[in-house]
Formats: C-alpha cells, structure tokens, sequence
C-alpha cells in the first residue's frame, strides 16, 4: 500500500490494545516510521490508511486517555 508516496507495505501494525478479539471496531498503526503515524481498518487491511504526524497522534492519544475528547 502507498500513501502520499510512502510505501506502507513493510511496516509492522499493531491492533489497539482496546479492540475487540472477535474482530469488532478495531484499528491498527504502524510505529515504523518516526515522524508519521498510519493508522487502518484492522477489518480492511488492504485499504486505506490516514496518516497523521507523529504529534499530532500523540495529542490525540492524550486526549483521549484523559477524556478531553469531547
């Protein structure tokens, strides 16, 4: 898979740790890639993938263990 130019074919994605084991509402991303973050459909894994920086994610991720997603 290619996105904006990067090859997403080699990198190593991962499921949510709060996705379901029967393969409901999952997602997965890839930690390969320092200053990006891919994220995808675990149920669609030859889709697309959104890309998001690194920071960004990361703010995302915060805000969302703390709650502050509203």
């Amino acid at each position: 898979m290619s996105v904006l130019g990067l090859d997403l074919s080699t990198v190593t994605w991962r499921k949510s740790s709060y996705s379901n084991p029967d393969g409901g509402n999952c997602i997965e991303v890839a930690d390969d890639l320092p200053a990006l973050v891919p994220v995808r459909d675990s149920k669609a894994p030859h889709g697309p993938a959104l890309v998001f920086p690194a920071a960004a994610w990361a703010s995302f991720v915060t805000a969302v263990k703390g709650g502050g997603w509203s």
